[in-house]
């Protein structure tokens, strides 16, 4: 296969993470292949682009029910179709990017991108290429995903497929290979003893929501005497300094992090992971085999990602400090018979080798 077109945008980081992963393994596969990645929005519109982004965050942590309702107008309507025309710039990107390196295969990880395919190609026969969409959340799968045309629909779990089949999608075209993690969970030997031998419970807070709560998850989590905690901040000073000041008040000293590339040994050399219900936050999670204890759910695309948590026994709902001191004491009590359950909900969801997969799949389909 000569080359393979990525397309991406940053409407949350799974999509980007998909992308991410997912070239690193067919390079690992195919290293003489042609992989690119594009945000064909981003490349056609910069700042404005940004811009728009930086809504969508706003919307999805201030206004929850005013996205919601966005949400379930794109699932029901054909809103999408009848706006496309007015990102010609995009499209016009789209098409410099597939006359450039010619792609035999072009792989969406954001459906918007399906859309501009459908507008550039209006005759579906005459497309030079085949186009595989993973779908990087689980369960509640906007019809948007699947109203364009795409040959084949990658999903993380049986649940998801189901719910692609009673949307009418054919059964040949969708394949159960799960969500293309980072290569590494599939490989990282990490020690998590359990029960752990000095007593401490290792728990593993990643902030990258909720951020004006994050100060008082921590108090209560400190107050915790059975358990280690560590913190991710990403590129939040601020937010760095605010706990610091937390742990002050609090007597102890949890482990905080910047921006990290070691979140796939961080999850897994952890016994609970306390975050957001995000499609790859959750996916890595399960790759790691680590329980999570979710905070906070976006109405309409993360519901799915929590329900498979939650229907499945891999972990627990709680969104308030209290509630989430509670529910980490709650799991290790009893010599942790709470988590030793979730762990092993984990296992029978876990697909940590999902990258190597998907590209097999990918590169064998001509």
């Amino acid at each position: 296969m000569k080359s393979v077109l990525l397309l991406t945008a940053g409407f949350g980081e799974g999509h980007n993470a998909a992308a991410r992963n997912l070239k690193e393994a067919l390079l690992a596969a195919s290293p003489d292949t042609k992989v690119v990645i594009s945000d064909p929005f981003l490349e056609a519109y910069g700042e404005f682009n940004r811009l728009i982004q930086r809504g969508y965050v706003a919307a999805i942590n201030h206004t929850p029910v005013l996205w919601q309702a966005v949400f379930e107008l794109m699932d029901r309507t054909r809103l999408v179709e009848l706006h496309m025309g007015l990102y010609g710039g995009a499209a016009r990107r789209l098409q410099e990017l597939i006359s450039e390196w010619q792609p035999e295969v072009i792989v969406s990880t954001y459906p918007g991108c399906n859309h501009l395919l459908d507008w550039l190609y209006r005759n579906r026969l005459k497309r030079p290429f085949r186009t595989v969409t993973i779908i990087t959340d689980s369960i509640t799968v906007n019809t948007v995903w699947h109203r364009a045309h795409s040959h084949d629909f990658i999903v993380a779990n049986e649940p998801t497929a189901a719910v692609m089949r009673d949307a009418g999608v054919a059964p040949r075209k969708i394949h159960v290979l799960g969500f293309p993690v980072p290569r590494i969970f599939a490989v990282q030997s990490v020690h998590r003893p359990v029960p752990p031998a000095d007593g401490l419970w290792r728990v593993l807070y990643v902030i990258n929501s909720g951020r004006r709560l994050a100060p008082d998850i921590v108090r209560h989590l400190l107050k915790l005497e059975n358990v280690a905690l560590s913190v991710t901040v990403g590129r939040d000073q601020d937010l760095a300094d605010r706990i610091a000041r937390v742990a002050g008040e609090v007597g102890k000293n949890p482990a905080v992090y910047g921006w990290t590339s070691e979140m796939p040994r961080l999850m897994a050399e952890h016994h609970l992971l306390i975050s957001k219900a995000g499609g790859a936050t959750v996916q890595e999670t399960l790759a790691a085999k680590t329980p999570m204890i979710i905070t906070q759910i976006v109405p309409g695309q993360e519901e799915g990602n929590a329900r498979l948590m939650l229907q499945r026994g891999a972990g627990a709902l709680a969104t308030t400090a209290p509630d989430i001191a509670d529910a980490v004491a709650g799991a290790f009590a009893h010599d942790a018979t709470e988590w030793r359950s979730w762990h092993e909900a984990t296992l029978a969801l876990s697909r940590p080798e999902a990258s190597d997969v998907i590209a097999r799949f990918i590169l064998n389909r001509r």
